[in-house]
């Protein structure tokens, strides 16, 4: 889930699922378990950092906040669009620039009061304030009257397109026809907040279970904020929805340590675990094996700019023998072995259709940056001349998870190898401070994830625009930004000419400036216990919704 949904920085979001099991057994056993707490216990791959929707996020973070609160609309099992604080769909009008949104008066926060209209207006102006608003702010500013200007300091937040006419009926003006908006309305950050509540908590709202307030089907408790590894989701008594939540509270502890989750698994106290490497080789024939599809495409950033000095990276050539020294296909059978596939190009496969033909997106687009060994060595040569040096030197930054230090483990072997008088020291450092690396360009290489936030290939090639707050790598193409711009503008209204923008946009970024290294596009192997239903893995938006889960 748009730009970024996120700081998309980790390799994997994946869960660990377990629970105690209500044995089978007479009927007096059976009436006594129906008393029974239904727990399930879920193992998380990196530490929750925020349960503020207008702060900066990530994947963790946004896995939590979907189960504590809930939007105008929420995503079903199938990725449908589905009314949730809005009790229907949005009237639209006809140059679908006003969207009018009527609110289920059963829709309460955690404390028992209503979720109104003006919790929408808001949270929307604390997005698009300057002094709070997140890097999610564009998604505001590409679409909603005046938010932009109010983001630049030339309007006051009350002036942004978005009214509440009574305190279950919302007017939104969009700056021009937003064709994915409902999408947005799905999204973590487009999430309401109480006024008083939030203005009571101030600096510390949402930074733990205890200063926040919820919507959702589970309220937060137990998290301690900060490095924390333990918390718990809920069940929400308060929620509209509650007689479709069937586990009472979903008990999550942190563990990046990929084996522990199979042992919990394979002893019986877990019934779900995330697979890589040689654990996926190793159980993809189980019955109790699965992959799930993903639209995440993992990517190394390649900084051009840090501390103020260009990098080598600024050199063209030396970026494209980055790109072709590296064989995809080798590291996703052998080194992640989990399913996922070689990205050769930044929008995903099976994500978005040309509108004419239906065709797939990485079809009409073709393949970019296809490892080649010797023209990556060429590539080499010639940055070396233009450099003046014989020796070059890159530092490699990502998280401590061990997927990534696997991960870097092989791309270290690959461009050393390939490229005799590279060296690359690999930096790893726990997720939080390694995103905040990313975000102030204190790096050169940097491993990125993007999940798309909603269903538009502008989620993914809007990052890499020249005055996009996702750019930290200093990269700037005229040619790109008009490519891209123009389908958010003058081509917003005509499908077939926007699809092709996109297309010529991403031969651009890779073919000509190798501005970022694809690696690959996820696909999730898990053990999972049959008895445990209903996790929904979504493809845009948030990564996971647990209201659905059940225990049988």
């Amino acid at each position: 889930m748009h730009q970024a949904k996120k700081w998309g920085f980790f390799l994997f979001t994946t869960l660990v699922l377990s629970m105690v099991l209500v044995a089978c057994g007479n009927k007096s056993d059976q009436d006594a378990n129906k008393n029974k707490t239904k727990q399930v216990n879920f193992l998380e791959t990196s530490e929750l950092l925020t349960l503020n929707t207008t702060a900066e996020e990530d994947f963790a973070s946004f896995t939590a906040q979907n189960q504590v609160f809930e939007g105008l609309y929420g995503l079903n099992e199938k990725d449908e669009f589905i009314p949730a604080v809005a009790k229907e769909m949005p009237e639209i009008s006809e140059d679908q620039k006003t969207y009018t949104i009527h609110l289920r008066p059963e829709a309460k926060w955690s404390d028992g009061s209503q979720v109104t209209a003006d919790d929408f207006v808001y949270a929307w102006q604390r997005a698009v304030d300057p002094k709070t608003a997140p890097g999610y702010s564009a998604l505001f500013k590409d679409s909603i009257k005046n938010a932009e200007e109010i983001n630049d300091g030339k309007l006051p937040t009350s002036d942004l397109g978005v009214t509440a006419l009574d305190k279950e009926t919302l007017k939104i003006e969009l700056k021009k026809p937003v064709p994915y908006f409902i999408s947005l309305l799905s999204f973590e950050t487009f999430f309401p907040q109480k006024e008083a509540f939030v203005e009571e908590q101030g600096d510390k709202y949402g930074t733990d279970a205890e200063h926040t307030l919820y919507n959702g089907p589970f309220v937060m408790k137990e998290w301690k904020g900060g490095t924390g590894k333990t918390w718990t989701y809920a069940k929400n008594d308060h929620y509209w929805d509650k007689d479709n939540v069937h586990v009472d509270q979903i008990k999550v502890d942190v563990s990046k340590d990929i084996n522990a989750g199979v042992n919990l698994f394979e002893t019986k106290a877990a019934d779900r675990a995330p697979l890589s490497g040689e654990y996926a080789k190793q159980y993809k024939d189980r019955d109790d094996f699965q992959t799930e599809k993903d639209s995440m495409i993992s990517y190394l950033r390649l900084n051009q700019k840090r501390d103020g000095k260009e990098t080598p990276l600024a050199n063209n050539a030396l970026r494209h023998a980055i790109n072709l020294s590296i064989n995809k296909d080798t590291l996703t059978s052998e080194i992640l072995g989990d399913g996922s596939f070689p990205a050769n190009g930044w929008i995903p496969k099976d994500f978005a259709q040309n509108p004419e033909t239906g065709a797939d997106f990485r079809s009409d687009s073709g393949d970019h940056l296809v490892y080649d060994k010797k023209e990556a060595q060429k590539y080499f040569d010639q940055a070396k001349e233009e450099l003046g040096t014989d020796k070059i030197t890159l530092e490699l930054l990502g998280d401590d998870q061990d997927v990534t230090k696997t991960l870097f483990a092989f791309l270290k072997n690959e461009w050393e190898t390939t490229l005799p008088g590279l060296t690359i020291n690999v930096k790893t450092i726990p997720a939080k401070t390694a995103t905040e690396f990313t975000r102030e360009s204190n790096y050169d290489i940097s491993l990125g994830a993007w999940m798309p936030d909603f269903k538009d290939p502008w989620t993914y090639s809007s990052l890499f625009l020249s005055d996009y707050y996702n750019n930290s790598m200093s990269y700037n193409s005229a040619k790109y930004d008009e490519l891209v711009k123009s389908t958010d503008t003058t081509l917003a209204t005509d499908p077939a000419a926007r699809y092709q923008a996109f297309i010529d946009s991403e031969k651009v970024l890779l073919d000509e400036d190798a501005a970022i290294v694809p690696l690959y596009q996820h696909q999730t192997a898990v053990l999972q216990n049959p008895n445990v239903t209903g996790i929904v893995k979504h493809s845009f938006g948030s990564p996971y919704s647990f209201k659905f889960v059940k225990v049988e």
